[in-house]
């Protein structure tokens, strides 16, 4: 499994003019708050990078500063200071040794919204699969040459260009580092088009909202469309009955009976650019049944079978409490039990959620009470495929 990703973030940033001269372009402010923490938080939300490394160059001292001992969630950051200008070769080949044999690269001054585990869970052949956006118009941008998944040839940018354009996002096998024989180097320039030569280059097309803070109108348009656009309804679902079997207080892993298309179900609402988030009463903690630390457990490892098939979920939140509690700390009431809605609330004031356009899907009365008190929809899932009754009701979100 995939565990790290690395973020560009050492360019000078030129274009900008006086904006990057004392601070680097990702940190600049775009929306109330920096670039680069914008595009770290859409990382942690996939709930499956270890790590997040920043390949710092300019005005390193602000990164190192910003994100000194910086812990999100359960996600470490990592910053490597280059000491000259090395390229976006360069600045891989400098963190070599931070490097895992398989990581995620970003530039860290563009922000792409799509499914970034379906390209994970595409990336078999090749030595690097990137994410390409389609549907771009104009000349700012080079093309590349598709076919089937093979990167053939890439397109100068100017006028009757067609074709996907490169988005900045790659799946990297550490082995290419091997072919960087001298600093400074490009990966664009001079490292790809050899592994297009030969084979060893991969490309997936998406759709979804594309930004690029790299020239003044465009970033201008970033800070002011950016928290809107980042902004999406959500599928809250329940856990056991719903993307599980109900087998009566699941905690172990080996004991998990996956309900028929429920993997598929998560992955179709990332893919139609909604949150996915699991709220489940976990009632068998108050009971002594089992313990806080098996529930997170079980949910890392739904998370990584998840992500096999390229689906994550945004958040797990889980409610231990009950009345009728025996450990004595859980033997409450609580707003986050449901039918109560505190979890689906607490979710939304942490993440950007459109209420309008959200929903429940679960398989008690209580879930539907919970929906209800939160101002939300309510699906009441009666067996079947799980796939099949998500993508009745989903509505592909813009540019999705």
């Amino acid at each position: 499994m995939l565990r790290q990703a690395a973020i560009l973030v050492g360019g000078l940033g030129t274009r900008l003019g006086e904006r990057t001269k004392l601070v680097p372009k990702p940190m600049l402010d775009v929306g109330g708050r920096p670039f680069l923490d914008t595009l770290i938080d859409e990382l942690v939300r996939y709930g499956v990078f270890d790590e997040i490394l920043l390949l710092a160059g300019h005005k390193a001292e602000i990164v190192e500063t910003h994100y000194a001992a910086a812990i999100q969630g359960r996600t470490r950051i990592v910053v490597s200071r280059e000491t000259e200008p090395l390229g976006t070769a360069g600045a891989l080949v400098h963190a070599r040794d931070l490097l895992h044999d398989r990581f995620l690269l970003l530039n860290g001054d563009s922000l792409f919204d799509f499914n970034l585990l379906d390209l994970i869970a595409r990336a078999h052949d090749g030595r690097v699969h990137m994410a390409l956006r389609d549907g771009v118009v104009g000349d700012r941008y080079g093309r590349v040459v598709l076919d089937g998944d093979m990167v053939r040839d890439f397109i100068a940018p100017g006028a009757g260009a067609t074709g996907p354009v490169n988005a900045g996002i790659y799946v990297i096998d550490k082995s290419v580092l091997d072919d960087i024989a001298t600093l400074p180097a490009s990966l664009e320039q001079e490292i790809f088009p050899g592994l297009a030569r030969s084979g060893a280059l991969r490309g997936t097309a998406y759709r979804g909202y594309f930004i690029d803070i790299g020239i003044p109108d465009d970033f201008a348009r970033a800070d002011r469309e950016l928290r809107r656009q980042l902004r999406r309804p959500a599928v809250f679902f329940d856990r056991d009955g719903v993307l599980n079997h109900d087998s009566g207080y699941t905690f172990e892993t080996h004991k998990l009976e996956w309900i028929e298309g429920a993997r598929e179900a998560v992955k179709a609402v990332n893919d139609a650019g909604y949150f996915a988030f699991v709220v489940t009463n976990q009632s068998g903690v108050a009971r002594g049944y089992y313990e806080e630390h098996h529930v997170v457990t079980l949910h890392r490892w739904m998370a990584d079978q998840m992500a096999l098939i390229g689906a994550h979920i945004d958040a797990f939140e889980y409610c231990p409490d009950h009345p009728d509690g025996t450990v004595a700390r859980y033997c409450r009431i609580s707003d986050r039990r449901k039918p109560a809605p505190g979890m689906i609330t607490d979710l939304v004031r942490r993440f950007p959620v459109d209420m309008t356009r959200s929903m429940v899907i679960g398989d008690k009365e209580s879930d539907m009470e919970a929906a209800k008190a939160a101002g939300l929809a309510g699906h009441l899932f009666e067996g079947g495929n799980l796939e099949a009754f998500v993508r009745q009701r989903l509505v592909p979100t813009e540019d999705a």
